[in-house]
């Protein structure tokens, strides 16, 4: 995990390359998350991940058992991943302060956005980048995996 200086300083500009964001909770890794990063991934030369903090997630809404680990497991985890370069913390309830000032070259979220929902499309395409929604792996999702454990699921 590296601090936002630290990714400002590696992957800012001027830069050589393509450098992709996304941001996520990624509180329990499954296959979607791992198959859409590795898409973001491919859009670009290296790929930045935002990582809501254990408290923001908590501010989201996603329920009052999350996140399930911990902000430095799930940096962890991610950070082992081959498709991702860096990952750094976000604290506030949207990445946008993280995006205006790393100024990706390409902005990735998953299908359940659209150019519009997304924060920070505006500025990075403003500035020359693109934006680019990936679709979701269909009946892969933390809460689905929630679900299932509880006993409320069915297998997917």
């Amino acid at each position: 995990m590296l601090s936002r200086e630290d990714v400002l300083h590696r992957f800012g500009r001027p830069r050589c390359g393509t450098v992709v964001f996304t941001n996520g909770v990624f509180d329990i890794l499954h296959r979607g998350h791992v198959e859409y990063l590795f898409a973001a991934r491919a859009l670009g030369d290296a790929l930045v991940v935002g990582l809501n903090t254990d408290e923001s997630v908590r501010r989201l809404g996603k329920g009052a058992d999350r996140p399930i680990n911990r902000e430095e497991d799930r940096a962890m985890v991610l950070a082992g991943l081959a498709c991702v370069d860096a990952v750094t913390l976000f604290g506030d309830d949207t990445p946008h302060a993280l995006i205006t000032a790393l100024m990706p070259d390409v902005l990735v979220k998953g299908g359940d956005y659209t150019v519009t929902t997304i924060v920070g499309a505006q500025e990075v395409m403003a500035a020359g980048g693109r934006v680019e929604v990936i679709p979701l792996v269909p009946g892969r999702s933390t809460t689905a995996i929630l679900e299932r454990a509880r006993g409320g699921g069915e297998d997917g």
